[in-house]
């Protein structure tokens, strides 16, 4: 299947001279595009999509709880970004790039919670051309008590499914405006190993390394081989942070997984179950090099004892950009914050 039209749009016009130059000059103007007709609208479905999440989640019993903004420790496993740090009365406090580990705790609490979460990374500056990363974004983070990653990912499969139906229903507009043909996929997604992938895409002279994350161009060029969303699950140990739990019958295999977008869009969700007991735990963060020091509250809790759990994360950005077909990610927002990119 070729990429989306909107997908290779972008890829021609990062090709192009000055292209950097170009958007810095349009994400600078932002509060000018936004009174337009086309990004009134995206801004109407996207508010759309946020509502369909609720509802699909809130009418399983989830519990929406407020996502932290600041903490002494965040997510480490973000690919390559970097995380900002800032001085909090005397201690050395971040700003979220991921809710992962407050997930963990709010599971235990109530059992079935989701927060819609803002987070920042400082992505490199070649991220610039991908059109799937901004440094500050909002993200759907969903975590289940006593859940399998098998469960996580029925959960994901059936919300994707869930927004794209109640689009479709609320937006009809969306076809004849947007020119996207919004399919609603069928759960359930198909599912590849990890290693498989791996070999695939090693064999189309892609530069994919087994125990590494799957770059970005590969992973466009297998997002665009398929019609519908789709699975990769069981990463290798020390692919993914500390957090993500190994299967106790398979030494080295993490019990998680990503959700990819057809058409070349991409990434859409990753999730796995977490690791919650403490002295496994502590051996994987002194082997990811963490410094026990920032996870003071965390550590403790875990000695404590908490539930088993698995989640995901979706993107709310990505998602809009999928949904509408939009050349990228930074359509979808109407502040957006691109790498290396001064703007409102």
């Amino acid at each position: 299947m070729p990429l989306h039209p909107s997908v290779k749009s972008l890829e021609e016009m990062a090709r192009s001279d000055g292209f950097v130059d170009k958007l810095r000059g349009w994400l600078s103007k932002s509060y000018r595009w936004v009174r337009g007709e086309k990004y009134r609208r995206v801004v109407k479905v996207q508010a759309m999509i946020l509502s369909a999440i609720r509802e699909f989640l809130n009418k399983r019993g989830f519990v929406e709880v407020l996502p932290p903004i600041i903490g002494p420790a965040t997510d480490p496993g973000i690919r390559g970004a970097r995380q900002v740090s800032f001085d909090f009365y005397g201690h050395r406090y971040k700003v979220m790039s991921s809710a992962i580990l407050y997930k963990q705790m709010m599971a235990t609490a109530l059992g079935k919670i989701y927060f819609i979460s803002p987070n920042v990374r400082l992505e490199p500056l070649d991220s610039v051309y991908t059109g799937r990363h901004l440094v500050e974004f909002f993200q759907v983070d969903v975590e289940v008590a006593r859940a399998s990653y098998l469960d996580a990912m029925k959960l994901a499969e059936e919300l994707l499914s869930y927004v794209i139906r109640r689009v479709r229903e609320e937006h009809p507009e969306v076809p004849e405006y947007f020119g996207r043909e919004l399919r609603v996929p069928t759960p359930p997604f198909r599912k590849y190993d990890y290693k498989l992938i791996v070999e695939f895409l090693s064999k189309q002279g892609y530069r994919v390394r087994y125990g590494e994350e799957i770059p970005w161009n590969a992973e466009q060029a297998l997002s665009a081989m398929h019609e519908e969303p789709f699975f990769i699950y069981d990463y290798p140990r020390g692919s993914r942070g500390f957090y993500d739990r190994e299967d106790p019958e398979r030494p080295g295999i993490l019990r998680d997984f990503d959700l990819l977008y057809p058409e070349g869009f991409g990434e859409a969700a990753s999730g796995a179950e977490r690791e919650y007991e403490y002295e496994k735990v502590m051996k994987r963060m002194l082997e990811a090099g963490e410094r026990l020091e920032d996870y003071g509250w965390y550590i403790e809790m875990l000695k404590e004892g908490i539930e088993p759990s698995a989640g995901f994360g979706i993107g709310v950005e990505r998602l809009t950009r999928y949904v509408l077909g939009l050349r990228a990610v930074w359509e979808a927002r109407p502040y957006p914050k691109v790498a290396g990119i001064v703007s409102p």
